[in-house]
């Protein structure tokens, strides 16, 4: 493929090849790894699109781009300004659910300007859970889609074919041109994650009309019952060469380690050691999970979690009663954080999943290295502070960023890190895996450190042992696992 203008920034060779094999395509997914650059791809594929289509009606005049909340702001603040080629014509706007008179008559001016060039607007993806979000969408496909390309950033998001922000976009991608998919890996828990991806690019890709036929074909079933309801339970899967083969020409695959030369990766672990009210604690809800396991034989998945949950609470000093209120707990964990600090140079990126846990340890380092030295990211973040926590800690004075993996785990860079800690880790191994690769990703240049903190014999052992294995608790323990993880017994004591 050759381009007619000057592209800003120099691709590397999997990105000219995942552009290559893309570029004449409606439909196609960009199923590239963490930090390999699809972004990139896309805003490359949109300017290409946009200015050297050879017939006029592939042309794209309209991008609709859309991506998780923690991420859409990214794509107006860093990577189209970073990537979009300064010789084409391109106007930016973004979604705002608060819709103030400023931002109408932006909004307006936007989508009313007769400016030659590229229109290209974000949205977060969950907006299309909203009759607001989702009537702006039909109305942009209805406007725009002849001429437009419609892409999911991290589109496992779309995944759960039942959902109403996916039946919602299936819908919207329709009157669009040209579609496209971005995501490290589109299967997160089984191959059956790929069906609503595949029908938001094309149904013909896949074949069928729905869910079930495609659930037939590929995935090994079993009726179950469970009191007066009966259901298909998933065994396993089938025909799965047969699946690669259908969707192999409207994708590009790549690893970091097949494209990339960046700095290894190191893990190690912190012990951390209990107190006596963490073990008396641990032990009692430890006993109470067991008990719900001997004597329901049908105990479910999210009731199994919870259980872990709670016990995984214990272990970071705090737990949460079945009427709500937040026992505060003795614990060392902090401590055993704030010495792993002590012996590491450069900035560090401090994982929780707890809110708990992340105010008490923002407040901890701002009282020890000073206010300026600390952001904070996570669900109770606004989005121009969350961009603000991004710019101080990259370009920034800020050594430490604090944050909930499953809000800012995703589309992020936070290069500017060499030394990752997880204080208390999510269930979910996706969340696991885009954390990681926040900062091993393209501008990387030092090795990495990841730090697990463990209190022994506890769930925190097995949690991540499951997560470097790259298993998916919340998909597999169950039954006699979940036994065994609840069984074991603490080791540390408070000395």
């Amino acid at each position: 493929m050759q381009v007619n203008y000057k592209i800003k920034t120099k691709p590397y060779a999997h990105q000219v090849e995942a552009l290559d094999r893309s570029v004449d395509k409606e439909s196609f997914g960009f199923f590239m790894e963490m930090g390999t650059g699809k972004s990139k791809v896309l805003i490359d594929t949109i300017a290409y699109l946009g200015s050297q289509a050879i017939n006029p009606l592939d042309r794209v005049e309209f991008a609709l781009i859309i991506a998780p909340k923690g991420v859409y702001r990214n794509w107006i603040n860093k990577e189209i300004p970073e990537h979009f080629s300064d010789e084409i014509a391109h106007t930016v706007c973004h979604w705002q659910a608060n819709h103030t008179k400023t931002y109408r008559d932006k909004v307006r001016a936007f989508f009313n300007s007769r400016d030659l060039g590229v229109k290209i607007f974000v949205m977060n993806v969950e907006a299309f859970s909203s009759a607001k979000g989702k009537k702006a969408g039909e109305w942009m496909a209805e406007k725009f889609g002849r001429f437009g390309l419609i892409a999911i950033d991290e589109s496992t998001t779309i995944k759960n074919h039942k959902a109403k922000r996916t039946k919602s976009l299936l819908k919207i991608a329709e009157k669009f041109k040209y579609r496209r998919l971005l995501t490290g890996s589109p299967v997160t828990k089984s191959p059956m994650d790929l069906y609503s991806q595949f029908q938001f690019l094309d149904p013909s890709i896949l074949g069928y009309d729905s869910y079930y036929a495609f659930q037939g074909r590929f995935a090994v079933l079993q009726k179950r019952t469970m009191g007066a309801h009966s259901f298909q339970q998933i065994l396993g899967y089938k025909n799965l060469e047969e699946l690669t083969d259908k969707i192999a020409p409207f994708t590009y695959r790549v690893l970091k380690k097949d494209c990339l030369d960046l700095p290894d990766k190191t893990y190690t672990v912190r012990h951390v050691p209990l107190t006596m009210e963490q073990i008396r604690m641990y032990k009692e809800l430890q006993e109470f999970a067991i008990t719900l396991l001997e004597h329901d034989k049908l105990v479910s998945t999210p009731q199994m979690i919870t259980q872990m949950l709670r016990l995984q609470q214990v272990l970071s000093g705090h737990v949460k009663t079945d009427e709500g209120e937040l026992l505060q707990l003795p614990t060392q964990r902090l401590s055993a954080l704030m010495d792993c600090i002590e012996e590491v140079s450069g900035k560090i990126i401090i994982w929780s999943r707890f809110r708990y846990d992340i105010v008490n340890i923002r407040n901890e380092l701002a009282n020890v290295y000073g206010s300026d030295s600390v952001v904070s990211y996570y669900g109770d973040t606004s989005d121009q502070d969350r961009q603000i926590a991004i710019d101080r800690f990259q370009g920034g004075n800020a050594r430490f960023f604090v944050a909930n993996p499953a809000t800012a785990g995703y589309g992020l860079t936070l290069t500017e890190a060499n030394t990752v800690i997880y204080y208390a880790n999510d269930f979910n191994l996706e969340t696991r895996i885009q954390s990681e690769d926040r900062c091993h990703r393209i501008g990387q240049k030092n090795p990495v450190t990841y730090i697990d903190l463990i209190a022994d014999g506890t769930i925190d052992e097995k949690i991540v042992k499951a997560l470097r294995d790259k298993i998916d608790i919340g998909a597999r323990v169950l039954g006699e696992e979940a036994r065994e993880w609840l069984k074991l017994t603490p080791k540390s004591q408070a000395v």
